[in-house]
């Protein structure tokens, strides 16, 4: 039990020790490194020059933070989708619910001209649940109904079919596709305090709705069956999860773009981690495990892209879709073709 209790322990604080420390890199290094001993001055008022701290509080708190709270919404959104679909393939980029968020934005943004942010998260959230049941109802046509081959499948087509419809209507203004070319990489660079606050209450309502369904997701794993003899409302289940999903997703899209793969590889980093301190597929540690994983792995992509062509830098989303193009193809490859 001790072993146990110590292997536990080591679950929480390393993930938690490793996030922190990205964090501190994340305001120290870019195209004008900061010592980490200014960085922690800043932060505690004492920065020793004007420029340290413009760096420190106008340039990378607002990054850093944006990623903390995009990279765990999108970290939540995908444990949560692989839980309630029982799909080791299932993630918002996957399936489609990023395509949907970000074909509905560009079309409030294209089309309506809305360029607030309060008026296009709302067509972000609209567009996420409208790919996703697309994507369910589409994966569950078929004699052998719903399959994770086959959900994942009918994500690829619905993401191929709104991003068509995407680049349609950016083509049609120079302006827009301007925006939308360096948006849709997914990126940290635009980041606000202003930004970050304005998501942030449907980020944590999304989490909270996430977090409250852990229980029942244990219960969802033995089947439909068990849990509904278990006491579990499966329909109210399910709401509350496309709900959370929508909310993160289409939130997390709105203010950093469609970065696909960080949630299907962090909810399996999770699992085998969470294996190896004996704890097993326990969602009420998984869900807040992979929270904050998610945003790990999206800080390392933000401070490489900030690294490796410096005094530009090559957006987060585009390192993160290096390290999930060939995760994805992996587990593809793993599934039964039988199940397709």
């Amino acid at each position: 039990m001790t072993g146990k209790r110590a292997r536990t322990a080591l679950l929480v604080a390393l993930p938690a020790v490793v996030l922190a420390t990205l964090c501190l890199l994340s305001l120290a290094l870019g195209a004008a490194d900061v010592p980490p001993d200014q960085v922690i001055r800043a932060l505690f008022g004492d920065a020793p020059s004007r420029f340290v701290d413009n760096v420190v509080w106008t340039v990378r708190v607002p990054r850093t933070a944006l990623a903390l709270a995009a990279g765990a919404a999108l970290g939540l959104a995908g444990a949560l989708m692989q839980a309630l679909t029982r799909n080791p393939l299932a993630d918002p980029g996957v399936l489609g619910v990023s395509a949907g968020a970000s074909f509905a934005i560009v079309l409030a943004v294209g089309v309506l001209g809305i360029n607030s942010l309060y008026g296009y998260v709302w067509f972000a959230f609209a567009g996420a649940l409208i790919a996703t049941v697309a994507v369910y109802l589409l994966g569950g046509l078929g004699r052998s109904g719903m399959t994770p081959v086959k959900l994942a499948l009918a994500g690829i087509a619905v993401t191929s079919m709104l991003w068509s419809f995407t680049q349609a209507i950016v083509l049609t203004d120079v302006d827009a596709l301007n925006k939308f070319r360096f948006w849709s990489a997914g990126s940290l660079a635009d980041a606000d305090n202003g930004m970050v606050w304005r998501v942030l209450p449907f980020l944590v309502i999304g989490a909270v709705l996430a977090l409250a369904c852990a229980p029942a997701l244990n219960s969802l794993a033995l089947g439909d069956d068990v849990a509904a003899s278990l006491g579990r409302r499966l329909g109210l289940v399910r709401l509350a999860g496309v709900s959370a999903v929508t909310l993160l997703t289409g939130a997390s899209v709105a203010v950093i773009g469609p970065v696909v793969f960080i949630g299907l590889v962090v909810p399996h980093v999770a699992r085998v981690l969470a294996q190896s301190a004996g704890i097993g597929p326990d969602q009420r540690w998984l869900l807040p495990l992979s929270a904050v994983l998610a945003p790990s792995l999206l800080l390392t992509a933000d401070i490489l892209g900030r690294l490796v062509a410096r005094p530009t830098e090559i957006q987060a989303g585009v390192l993160v879709a290096f390290i999930g193009g060939p995760f994805f193809i992996a587990m593809v490859r793993r599934r039964n073709p039988a199940e397709v």
